[in-house]
């Protein structure tokens, strides 16, 4: 639409298994079956000038705005794409309301022995708003299991706080720390119903990513707690026993975090691109294309390492 030059328009990475080449742009895919990419003229300067692209239809000599919103649609497709399949399977196979309630509470663990009961709102956790049953295991999975977590729970029209330290114990041979509470969510159906449940589960899968990558930078989450395409493929698996549905909101939860990262100022990712282009228009001129170019290989090289590493993890666990 901006009139960039395309030279590739890939599905997958690493090895051709087929490609058509279009009046300017070659179509493929590729073998490995993780992203895509879009090879764009502006991004290798000398690549351009062998090739001959006109100027006009590089990516640096368009405007700003042009090139925020190539950067940002690269990313906004995933966010469009994850909206459309929670819809769709909200009004195929009903939603939920997502309310912030306990639903049950187990005898002899640590919930009931605090106090908390069935039928509780949860208000907040630890300091945090609780505004869906989703954040109640957001911030559940972020607690520190070495200590209390505190609880704020609205009971009949009063809100009472509950200190609650999980049991450790092994589950399918694995440790977890067990609060011992509950959160079944009533189905909902209809279009109005499907659009709500839309709106709320969105909002609550970005809400994930931003604690996800606070935690992260600080030290909350560790890096092997990552899952990379081999982790991916796992739980692929294990979600396909379960249903269609299921994989459909992998598929949409996957895709939001997909955009979410790429989205970030990081090299190599859109989000960093952007920033590039924001640095342009608050310096008044560009940055020089061979320097930046050259940032982005070095995020694209530490993004590499990042995955090799997170790749490992996931084949350890496959063996545990």
């Amino acid at each position: 639409m901006t009139g960039v030059y395309v030279y590739e328009f890939a599905i997958g990475m690493g090895p051709k298994l087929f490609s058509k080449k279009g009046k300017e742009t070659e179509y493929t895919i590729r073998a490995i079956p993780i992203g895509g990419f879009c090879q764009l003229a502006g991004e290798d300067v000398d690549d351009d000038d062998i090739k001959k692209v006109p100027k006009n239809k590089r990516l640096q000599n368009k405007s700003c705005f042009q090139r925020f919103l190539i950067m940002f649609f690269g990313a906004g497709n995933n966010f469009i794409s994850a909206i459309l399949i929670l819809f769709f399977l909200a009004l195929i196979w009903g939603g939920n309301t997502m309310n912030p309630v306990i639903s049950s509470v187990s005898k002899n663990y640590p919930a009931q022995e605090a106090g908390l009961r069935k039928g509780d709102i949860v208000k907040e956790i630890n300091g945090h708003k609780i505004s869906t049953s989703d954040d109640i295991s957001l911030y559940l999975a972020v607690a520190d299991p070495k200590k209390t977590t505190t609880f704020v729970i609205e009971r009949n029209d009063k809100e009472k706080t509950y200190k609650v330290k999980p049991k450790k114990e092994k589950v399918d041979g694995n440790e977890s720390y067990i609060y011992g509470i509950g959160m079944v969510q009533k189905k909902t159906s209809g279009f109005k119903a499907a659009i709500t449940y839309t709106v709320k589960k969105t909002g609550s899968i970005f809400k994930q990513m931003w604690v996800t990558v606070f935690y992260l930078f600080t030290g909350g989450i560790r890096l092997n707690q990552l899952s990379g395409p081999v982790g991916i493929y796992s739980i692929v698996g294990e979600q396909a026993k379960a249903g269609l549905a299921n994989v459909l909101y992998l598929v949409a939860f996957l895709s939001i975090n997909v955009g979410f990262i790429n989205l970030l100022p990081l090299p190599a990712f859109d989000g960093g691109h952007i920033l590039f282009i924001i640095i342009e228009k608050i310096k008044g001129s560009p940055v020089d294309p061979e320097l930046e170019n050259k940032i982005h290989t070095i995020g694209l090289m530490l993004l590499m390492l990042l995955m090799l590493v997170v790749t490992f993890n996931d084949i350890l666990r496959l063996f545990n």
